[in-house]
């Protein structure tokens, strides 16, 4: 039966290594490897635990990137024009230059199913860390072929790393990078309520995407803990863009026209939000005050100036680099295995000039 090899052997572990020590076939093997196919739960823990044993990485690419030359980071990202999230991989670029290392970038385009090919096709590169920005689409099949890749990653010297996203469920190898979402969505609305507002339009986002659930239920959560009822027809859902923050707040004015406050999920939803308003005659804050999401550079050059939710993009970008660097250094270049870690940054409210009390109070 095949032994464990030294790091510097030549005679490194292959899979036909794994295949006999796991008792099993080498198809079972790359089953397992590959996250593209379902297998038993006991053949993934028995395969893992001697590709553990083996130090066994996939591919000669991924063992030359796992084991020295320059290590390189995937930045996944749903759109590179979005502010929000060009600030992470803002930070995260920052944080490997320093380190000497390179990134790469690529764009999802908000679809799920382009993310998990990107996902894949980086493992197979064999880069250091894949760093996957901005919220997940709460699918069942989503989160568990992810928590594949994520085993596969592992497996080959790489590594997870969810930005602005819950963590995945279960025993996953994937560090996530976090903020107070829902928090934040909470100390937002509260603003609102404690300036006397009861009619809020609220434009959280799309209801699939995990961002949008965290700050609808913070919003929920204030209303509640100020013995306001919340009015489930007063959401809008929609994409995270000017377009959709200018339709609503304009459908809005036609159907429920006495709302006194739009409480928008991004800063560039309030921008499309402000501009429906006054195309409409009303006055922001006079007749309407109106509260973003993310303090982008938008935030502060709008008129009037935004009140918003303050979330440290740039310093999760960074702290997201760290952990991975850290995490290499800490083990030679190599997976620790287990759970991965959960950091949470916090975020706090922005107070400008897009709110006052409304003109009535009910």
């Amino acid at each position: 039966m095949s032994q464990r090899k030294a790091a510097g052997d030549v005679g490194r572990a292959t899979i036909r290594d794994v295949a006999e020590r796991a008792g099993v076939s080498v198809a079972s093997v790359s089953r397992v490897l590959s996250g593209n196919y379902p297998v038993s739960e006991d053949l993934r823990r028995r395969v893992m635990k001697v590709v553990r044993d083996l130090d066994y990485v996939t591919n000669a690419h991924a063992r030359s990137l796992a084991g020295g030359g320059t290590p390189t980071v995937a930045i996944l990202i749903n759109n590179i024009t979005g502010a929000a999230f060009a600030h992470v991989a803002k930070g995260v670029e920052g944080a490997a230059t320093l380190r000497g290392w390179l990134s790469l970038v690529g764009t999802t385009g908000d679809d799920p199913e382009r993310e998990l090919a990107l996902v894949n096709l980086m493992r197979q590169q064999g880069v250091a860390a894949v760093v996957l920005l901005g919220g997940a689409y709460d699918y069942d099949e989503y989160q568990l072929r992810m928590a594949r890749f994520a085993r596969s990653l592992d497996a080959a010297g790489s590594h997870l790393v969810l930005v602005g996203r819950p963590p995945l469920e279960g025993d996953v190898p994937a560090t996530t990078v976090d903020y107070d979402n829902e928090g934040g969505a909470y100390a937002m609305a509260s603003h609102l309520l404690s300036a006397g507002h009861r009619k809020v339009l609220v434009l959280p986002g799309h209801a699939e995407l995990t961002t949008a659930q965290g700050r609808l239920k913070g919003a929920r959560r204030a209303f509640e803990a100020y013995g306001v009822p919340f009015d489930p027809g007063m959401v809008r859902h929609g994409p995270y863009d000017y377009e959709h923050g200018y339709e609503a707040v304009e459908t809005a004015l036609e159907e429920t026209p006495d709302f006194t406050a739009v409480l928008a999920g991004t800063d560039v939803v309030a921008a499309g939000a402000m501009q429906a308003l006054r195309t409409a005659g009303r006055r922001v804050p006079e007749d309407v005050s109106i509260v973003g999401y993310d303090d982008i550079p938008l935030a502060s050059q709008l008129t009037p100036q935004l009140t918003t939710v303050h979330v440290p993009y740039e310093e999760m970008g960074r702290v997201a680099l760290r952990a991975v660097a850290d995490r290499r250094e800490g083990t030679g270049g190599r997976r620790k295995g287990g759970d991965g870690d959960h950091l949470v940054l916090g975020t706090h409210v922005v107070v400008r000039n897009s709110v006052r009390p409304p003109l009535r109070q009910d």
